[in-house]
């Protein structure tokens, strides 16, 4: 009656809204969203729409569909039904919105569309992003710029190469201008993931296009050669920058720091973190992390008073990177006290706070101080996430009841705040597999489909090392050919367990084989895939080969750790071989590598155990005098 009136008519809507005794009605929310698109009041339209969803009203999309509502309103309707469902990230229910639009012949608007993608992407549903794409191609909705650069992004993040060459290859026939968001993504992507003359050419057709480079567009050039070890290529790269008239930045520095730190070179680190103009918080906290990592908790906490005692505020990943290093090196109570030092310094504990301390508890045993500071949170009003809920569960799977790790996960799935979680479907396998039970594990892979995730490569991987563990060996050949044929990429991990897994079995030829096929896709191998080959080659008594093997590594990169020289201490002494022994260990001292209990059980486990520190005492200072 009052629909020509549309202010009116709004604010009759909302006193009506008010009222708690009035039953909400779809029509009535229709009528409404009707009344105020036919008059372009899209604001005051938005705020209804948001309205009918937060009360679960989401057939009203069925009612503008199949109603008789005037295509144009109806379609404008749609799209903005569509945003909100989008704002809320609520992927679902913009997907089947989608669906339903596509289907009745509704197409909705680039720009929704474009708004979709990105959701999907940032969720990480890079299948759900493919389909929405080749739905937009097939049904004529003509893709942006934006569109590609969405696209283009979420299939790096799958780690599908393949398909971002077609992607750029479409744009170009299309005659869609790169933007300069297209070439960094393009630059960054093949960057992280090791294709570094690719990124150099789009770097290259970058500045010949005129866009004008910044530290954004050299800086992952920077880490693409230093995540592989190639760091006089990345020093090339920031001596390109100088040469253009772009100073480095700190985040430039940070990026060093982090590779220097994880290539184990952390006097390298530290040395740059000292000649650094103004290094930031993130600098401290990425070299702290990098001592802890290396076992070296001492000077990790000097590095803290040397931040405290300059201009550098400690955040809380400084607290928490320094919790973890303590919880690691087993001061539990070192650990709460600096949780109790981060509140006087009005930072206060987070989920990552309280799920350390909980992981600390879990791995020295004491299940009660895990539950402990685990309700602790919950009282402080601090929920749990996914990460939480899993490292409790894996504490209940080790220490206490397997049967109330699945409750928990029950729990996590049961409430408001969390969906099905593949973290914790994932923790529960490998539980399963630990206690070989294989078939249980294999049906708990299958469910993850049917509560709608998809098993990803640690799901496939953990239950590759279960088979590996029980001799199993042609059906982990399976389930890793099955992961090739559903595009799940192996990463390192699989690929050392495949090497390790084999290599402990004797089948030193496998092993072999599993290393190449890593290198032909990409995969860089790390130390742990190394010492997984040596490993097998000084089982075998093969301790020629294992020199040459470790010299290899060198030469690709790859320094030998304190394993790496573990493992031929320990053969050359079943060999008896004391010369090479004393000469391996004083490489170790010679190389800054701290030897550790394993290595010194190594040396000296022909003797009596009681003799064992007096004799490492005895040979450290005869090799160091």
């Amino acid at each position: 009656m009052i629909r020509v009136k549309p202010e009116i008519a709004f604010r009759f809507f909302n006193w009506i809204q008010r009222q708690s005794d009035v039953k909400q009605s779809r029509q009535a929310f229709a009528a409404m969203l009707e009344i105020l698109a036919e008059n372009d009041l899209m604001s005051e339209a938005y705020l209804v729409a948001e309205r009918s969803i937060d009360l679960g009203m989401h057939e009203i999309d069925d009612l503008l569909i199949d109603g008789s509502f005037d295509k144009l309103i109806a379609l404008k309707l749609l799209d903005l039904l569509l945003w909100v469902y989008t704002k809320k990230s609520m992927a679902e229910k913009f997907l089947l919105s989608f669906e339903k639009m596509i289907r009745k012949g509704f197409l909705p608007s680039v720009r929704n569309c474009n708004i979709v993608l990105k959701v999907l992407r940032d969720s990480r549903m890079m299948n759900k992003a493919s389909a929405v794409y080749e739905t937009m191609i097939e049904h004529g909705i003509m893709p942006t710029v934006i569109t590609f650069n969405t696209m283009l992004d979420s299939c790096f993040k799958a780690g599908d190469l393949e398909r971002v060459d077609k992607i750029w290859l479409e744009m170009k026939r299309r005659n869609i201008e790169f933007s300069e968001v297209t070439y960094n993504i393009l630059i960054n992507g093949f960057s992280k993931n090791g294709k570094m003359e690719e990124a150099r050419r789009f770097h290259g057709d970058m500045r010949r296009s005129g866009f004008a480079v910044t530290p954004y567009s050299f800086n992952p050039l920077i880490e693409g050669y230093c995540k592989q070890g190639l760091f006089d290529d990345a020093w090339g790269v920031t001596d390109e920058m100088l040469n253009a008239g772009i100073y480095p930045t700190t985040s430039t520095y940070n990026i060093y720091i982090c590779a220097l730190c994880d290539f184990g070179r952390i006097d390298d680190a530290r040395e740059l973190l000292s000649s650094m103009a103004a290094p930031d918080v993130v600098s401290y906290n990425t070299l702290m992390h990098g001592y802890i990592k290396m076992g070296k908790f001492v000077e990790a906490s000097l590095l803290f008073d040397d931040l405290r005692a300059g201009d550098i505020h400690p955040s809380i990943v400084t607290y928490n990177t320094l919790i973890d290093g303590l919880c690691e090196s087993g001061n539990l109570e070192g650990a709460q006290r600096l949780k109790e030092e981060m509140t006087t310094q009005l930072i206060f504990p987070d989920v990552i706070t309280y799920t350390t301390l909980v992981k600390g508890f879990v791995k020295n045993g004491n299940l009660s101080m895990a539950t402990e500071v685990y309700d602790e949170m919950l009282r402080k009003g601090i929920k749990p996430d996914g990460y939480a809920y899993t490292t409790r569960a894996v504490g209940e799977l080790r220490l206490g009841d397997s049967d109330k790790a699945f409750r928990l996960h029950e729990e996590m799935v049961a409430t408001d705040h969390h969906a099905p979680d593949l973290t914790i479907y994932n923790v529960r396998i490998d539980g399963l597999c630990k206690v070989g039970n294989l078939v249980k594990a294999i049906e708990f892979q299958r469910k993850i489909f049917r509560v709608g995730l998809v098993p990803d490569h640690v799901t496939y991987t953990t239950v590759i090392r279960g088979y590996l563990e029980n001799g199993q060996f042609k059906m982990a050949r399976n389930l890793y050919d099955e992961m090739l044929r559903k595009r799940l990429y192996p990463s390192v991990i699989t690929y050392f367990v495949l090497i390790y897994g084999h290599a402990k079995a004797g089948r030193l030829e496998q092993a072999f084989q599993y290393s190449t096929e890593m290198k032909k896709r990409g995969v860089r191998p790390n130390v742990m895939t190394h010492n997984a080959l040596l490993y097998g080659m000084c089982k075998a008594g093969n301790i020629d080969e294992a020199y040459r093997y470790l010299c290899k590594m060198e030469e690709e990169g790859i320094p030998p750790n304190k394993y790496s020289y573990t493992m031929l201490i320990s053969k050359n002494c079943d060999f008896e071989k004391w010369e090479e022994v004393v000469k391996l260990y004083k490489e170790m001292l010679d190389k800054e590598i701290e030897p550790d209990g394993y290595t010194h059980r190594a040396l000296f486990k022909h003797l009596e155990k009681d003799h064992e520190s007096r004799e490492v005492e005895f040979l450290e200072r005869l090799l160091l005098s």
